[in-house]
């Protein structure tokens, strides 16, 4: 089973229970300035979670395109990913538990409409309760009509509850793991399956969210007048599963890449690939800096340029999603490796953190990653703080130039000066693209001269 075929399985599944399909939101969050993507299926539905009405009625389905960056050191193990796709289906106010875990289980294990997966290797967690809320017997009820209940196991908090933060909707959740041994590891007691899920015996692929409390400064005050349901799986993750292969990077997503290496690139190029598709570009700040970093660091790792990987995931998505990067991520390899190759050899020469990034534009993450590979702790702290003295610096130049420059002038003034800078720097950019087709390069130095 390919993974567009398990994508619309999915998406047809829970058509066929009244679900309306919806296309996935932009990696970019509309209004949401408190993260730079969206890193979860429901962060697009929030308002739709709060209470709002969807237009699309109480019983939803999509693919989401999503990106995390905060396990970028784990990208190359069997499952640890920048970007990657959540299935999910939704109930706003509609069915609750009894309905959530009955159809995850057919999408599971039906050979008709699901994926045919072996029921013997399927384990549940449920929330074991505390002072906010109690233990969900009614969750391990229901699944007790569709697994052993030896393989059944309550958890804390940590593991099975789900908040927006100290204010709003929470509730407990269950999530579903499936065994991926050659040979099944059969029934566990609590302590041994948390053993094996510690150790990636067993791989977490669903989990759904009932929430149906209400919290204020942190404490459960309630319940909410109408509960939703809100459940995620990762494509990627269920590729593996169905497609029986050991890592993430042996499905069709990937196409079977093996070093650290190059599962590293293709992960990065392909997060880049699909940043850029949704209005991202490479900057210095914010969303950009995302996206530089994770060129810059396929470069590095990369010993041919990346636009066969680029061309490769094209392939892979085609029909899927369109995807485009304009030659930002070549321009900005290109830049880069100049950069890489000058800060190397500074790097081996000894010169310290600062000065690699200040003298060679050498980012600090790299410094960080090309030292803990020798064995050297970076000082991040020195470094942070002479970033600041610098910056501080700066501003207090730019200021003093500021008002020799401009004062006294009037309004309009400034705008022409400020205009006529920016102007400029556009022309630059705009010709510096034109002089590097063929057929402007001897025109170079002329072109730049008029200007």
């Amino acid at each position: 089973m390919t993974s567009n075929e398990i994508r619309k399985k999915f998406l047809k599944f829970f058509e066929n229970r009244g679900h309306k399909i919806i296309p996935s939101a932009s990696l970019i969050p509309e209004n949401d300035p408190s993260v730079l993507f969206n890193t979860a299926g429901m962060q697009p539905l929030v308002p739709y979670l709060l209470g709002q009405k969807h237009p699309m009625g109480t019983r939803l389905v999509d693919v989401q395109k999503c990106v995390r960056t905060g396990d970028i050191d784990e990208v190359g193990d069997n499952r640890h990913l920048t970007f990657f796709e959540m299935l999910g289906n939704w109930s706003l106010g509609d069915y609750f538990k009894p309905d959530a875990i009955k159809w995850s289980f057919e999408f599971l294990t039906s050979k008709e409409e699901g994926l045919d997966l072996d029921i013997n290797r399927i384990y549940v967690t449920v929330f074991e309760g505390d002072d906010n809320a109690p233990r969900d017997n009614e969750a391990a009820d229901i699944w007790g009509k569709y697994v052993s209940k030896n393989r059944i196991y309550f958890l804390p908090a940590k593991n099975n509850w789900w908040s927006a933060g100290d204010n709003g909707p929470c509730g407990p959740d269950t999530e579903i793991f499936y065994d991926t041994n050659e040979v099944p590891l059969g029934d566990m007691t609590h302590d041994e399956f948390v053993k094996a899920d510690d150790e990636g015996r067993v791989i977490e692929i669903w989990n759904n969210v009932f929430m149906e409390y209400e919290k204020a400064l942190g404490k459960v005050v309630g319940k909410l007048a109408k509960h939703n349901v809100d459940t995620g799986m990762g494509l990627e993750r269920i590729v593996m599963v169905k497609q029986g292969v050991k890592t993430v990077f042996g499905t069709d997503l990937f196409g079977g890449e093996q070093t650290r290496e190059e599962r590293i690139i293709i992960d990065h190029v392909k997060a880049s690939l699909f940043m850029i598709s949704d209005g991202v570009i490479p900057g210095n700040t914010g969303r950009g800096y995302v996206l530089r970093r994770l060129i810059r660091r396929a470069s590095r790792f990369s010993s041919e340029p990346l636009s066969k990987m680029i061309e490769k995931i094209k392939k892979i998505y085609e029909g899927v999603y369109n995807l485009d990067d304009n030659g930002i991520i070549k321009e900005e390899e290109e830049k880069f490796r100049l950069t890489l190759e000058q800060g190397l050899k500074a790097f081996e020469k000894g010169i310290n953190p600062f000065d690699l990034f200040q003298s060679y534009g050498f980012p600090i993450e790299l410094t960080i990653e090309l030292a803990k590979e020798k064995g050297i702790k970076i000082d991040r702290e020195d470094f942070d703080k002479k970033l600041k003295e610098h910056q501080d610096l700066s501003r207090t130049s730019s200021a003093g130039m500021f008002k020799g420059g401009l004062a006294g002038t009037g309004e309009m003034e400034t705008k022409y000066h400020t205009t006529t800078h920016m102007l400029l720097a556009a022309l630059r950019q705009i010709l510096d693209r034109i002089t590097k087709r063929r057929s402007f390069k001897n025109c170079k130095k002329c072109i730049f001269r008029f200007i």
